[in-house]
């Protein structure tokens, strides 16, 4: 039996734990304030130093935003984006020694109408969020989530992609200098450090912001209409991150952005990765998980704050006070297992606690993902994109698939019984005589799952999941443009027997560019 008072006693080893009054790892000088990881003890300074090369070196290895560019800073006012645009501030100030090149812009989506708030608490976190947006001298958009309503077709379209710029370093260098020879040209006596100047200023002129009018009680009761027919907190979190983005990317189109940045964090990632999995989105993991996301083809998502982790952020907010908005959502107060999203926040936030490299695991394995559909630009005809998050479908498989044994599972689950004499006579749309293949076995109601049926061929899996625990109709301009690319399809079957393959085409012989 172990003795306290045998002479080997002191020879024992202790476990050194980490203790906040170690030297910083980088200048080991001054006391570190903060422990990262195990091993990683910073100073407030180098702290700092290491948090803003970060999200330089993410930027200038990607080289997706161009000097001049108009770039949209999506702000929810949590942590994450509030840092973000921290970063953006301090990248375009004077004192910076590399600056950052593009002209900001911000947009802030008010919510409350789909989680419920009043219009008390939604006007006060937007002014709340307008006080700091103001003090940014930046041009700034606060949307209403109840203009997704007045939405035109065009936004589910994909644009044009012409001018997007290939992404090489010797194409970047190109632009760089480029964009100084023509300040040059402008201003016989500019030079890089006050071209620098010369874009900051641009970017923090005044200007009219674009303050959206007051919504009216008619919207907002149409908005929670339809998200109280989601059945759903899984479907509902999806719907609205679905509409989120398009009133982004309008917004984007609409004033001019080619690019759009995310506040999305190292730890958001990791979770959304997981919980994409789970709702049947892993054909566009790459996309919705990458540095950058092209699927809309003239505006591009890019992500500067993926490489961050929810600790680091927290501790930068708080030791340089960066201040943030909390606003409650859909799973504010919600059950662990009230939705997929929230569940598998609720997994990885715990399996963090007891496995720290739970999450840079997630993440750096979601970095070696790419996507085997072709690329998305505008030669990929629209028909074959999913008609709610514009990715590619992932329907169109080959018979014998696991997507198509759910399918013959679904159906079959769902057959109906021999339908009683008595509704025969009645239809849904017309209360009187009965439509042809409406209330029989073979072409179901006229009215409604005929055109359930059509919608569903033009979502991907996870959007068909969504539509699936909804009872009212989605948004207008979603139906609108649904019929469009079904006339479209149908035209196309049509004339198909008179157009040429890609093969055929390229087989034909061309002399001096002609047939």
């Amino acid at each position: 039996m172990c003795q306290v008072d045998e002479e080997y006693n002191g020879q024992l080893e202790h476990r050194v734990t980490p203790r906040v009054s170690k030297k910083c790892v980088k200048c080991k000088e001054n006391t570190a304030v903060l422990i990262i990881r195990a091993g990683d003890a910073f100073c407030r300074g180098c702290f700092k130093e290491y948090f803003i090369h970060k999200f330089r070196a993410m930027l200038g290895k990607n080289r997706v935003i161009f000097p001049g560019e108009k770039v949209l800073l999506a702000v929810s006012g949590g942590p994450a984006s509030s840092s973000m645009l921290s970063q953006v501030q301090e990248g375009l100030s004077r004192d910076a020694p590399k600056k950052l090149r593009f002209v900001p812009g911000i947009i802030y989506i008010d919510e409350g109408g789909a989680s419920g708030q009043s219009m008390e608490e939604r006007e006060r976190a937007v002014a709340q969020l307008e006080s700091v947006f103001r003090a940014t001298n930046y041009h700034y958009h606060i949307v209403h989530l109840e203009q997704v309503l007045s939405l035109p077709s065009s936004v589910l379209e994909a644009g044009s992609s012409a001018t997007e710029k290939p992404q090489t370093g010797s194409s970047y260098k190109a632009a760089v200098d480029q964009f100084i020879q023509t300040k040059k040209n402008q201003h016989p006596d500019f030079s890089v450090e006050n071209a620098q100047s010369h874009l900051s200023s641009l970017s923090m002129q005044k200007v009219e912001n674009g303050v959206t009018s007051p919504i009216t009680p008619e919207h907002t009761q149409a908005l929670q209409r339809l998200f109280a027919s989601v059945r759903t907190l899984t479907a509902k979190e999806d719907l609205l991150y679905t509409l989120r983005q398009h009133l982004i990317l309008h917004t984007a189109r609409t004033q001019g952005y080619t690019k759009v940045m995310m506040g999305d964090s190292c730890s958001r990632l990791a979770i959304k990765l997981l919980s994409n999995i789970s709702l049947g989105r892993g054909a566009s993991l790459a996309t919705d998980t990458g540095f950058s996301d092209p699927r809309y083809g003239d505006v591009v998502i890019v992500r500067p704050m993926r490489d961050y982790s929810s600790k680091e952020i927290a501790y930068y907010n708080r030791m340089f006070d960066i201040p943030s908005v909390f606003i409650p959502g859909l799973d504010t107060k919600a059950q662990d297992k009230a939705s997929i999203q929230h569940l598998t926040e609720s997994f990885v936030t715990k399996l963090q606690t007891d496995f720290p490299s739970t999450v840079s695991t997630i993440y750096r394995t979601s970095e070696k993902l790419h996507t085997a559909c072709p690329p998305q630009n505008t030669n990929t005809q629209p028909f074959a994109k999913c008609l709610l998050c514009v990715c590619a479908l992932d329907t169109k498989l080959e018979e014998f698939s696991a997507y198509q044994a759910t399918l013959i599972s679904e159906q079959l689950s769902q057959r109906r019984g021999p339908v009683s004499s008595a509704s025969q006579g009645q239809c849904c749309s017309s209360g009187g005589g009965q439509h042809q293949g409406c209330m029989t076995g073979e072409g179901g109601c006229c009215s409604s799952a005929k055109s359930t049926v059509d919608l569903k061929s033009l979502l991907c899996y996870s959007c068909r999941l969504t539509i699936k625990d909804m009872v009212n109709a989605l948004p207008q301009y979603i139906l609108s443009e649904a019929e469009r690319r079904k006339r479209r399809s149908q035209m196309r079957e049509e004339i198909s027997e008179f157009l040429l393959d890609e093969e055929e085409d390229e087989a034909i012989p061309r002399v001096n560019g002609s047939l």
